[in-house]
């Protein structure tokens, strides 16, 4: 990978705030091609950037420009797979926000749920198919099979992927 040009001379430059919010819009870019709205793109990005141990729902209204809505449904949607967590503070009512240290890691991890949850939906739609159904059948069989297939392939994901990051903190050579 090239180097970034906040790094002078081998010394990484602290990020000001509108660097930071500049990055976070250009990171969301790449989020809505993958189903995503603009506006959970654009709440992860911010969140992964942020230096802080937490962040407000007010201070992403203010540093995104957003509505109080378009953040609460944003938070919401990312926080249900494990993309954020919602970090509570003693003695505030406020809703305070943080990216998990292993965004992707951890979306692996949760994602095992849906894949059960749909499998077993089609396992019990299958259990009433009658003999007319065949072509059914073999549809829902298929769709349930890959699910499990995903399950155990995900767990051998995330094994090799928190392999590849020991190797990586240890100064091993990773590859790939």
């Amino acid at each position: 990978m090239a180097q970034s040009d906040d790094v002078t001379a081998g010394t990484p430059r602290n990020l000001d705030d509108d660097r930071r919010a500049e990055y976070a819009e250009e990171l969301a870019l790449m989020f809505p091609r993958s189903g995503w709205t603009r506006m959970q793109a654009r709440v992860l990005s911010y969140l992964m950037l942020s230096t802080e141990p937490y962040v407000s729902s007010a201070e992403l209204i203010t540093a995104l420009r957003a509505s109080a809505g378009s953040i609460s449904a944003a938070t919401r949607a990312l926080a249900e797979p494990g993309f954020i967590r919602q970090v509570t503070v003693p003695g505030d009512r406020s809703h305070y926000f943080r990216a998990e240290e292993d965004v992707w890691g951890n979306f692996l991890a949760t994602e095992h749920r849906y894949l059960t949850r749909r499998a077993e939906t089609v396992e019990k739609i299958l259990t009433e198919l009658g003999p007319d159904d065949e072509q059914a059948r073999k549809r829902l069989e298929n769709m349930r099979d890959y699910h499990h297939w995903l399950y155990d392939f995900h767990q051998q994901m995330r094994d090799a992927w928190e392999e590849y990051k020991r190797r990586r903190d240890t100064g091993q050579a990773a590859g790939g």
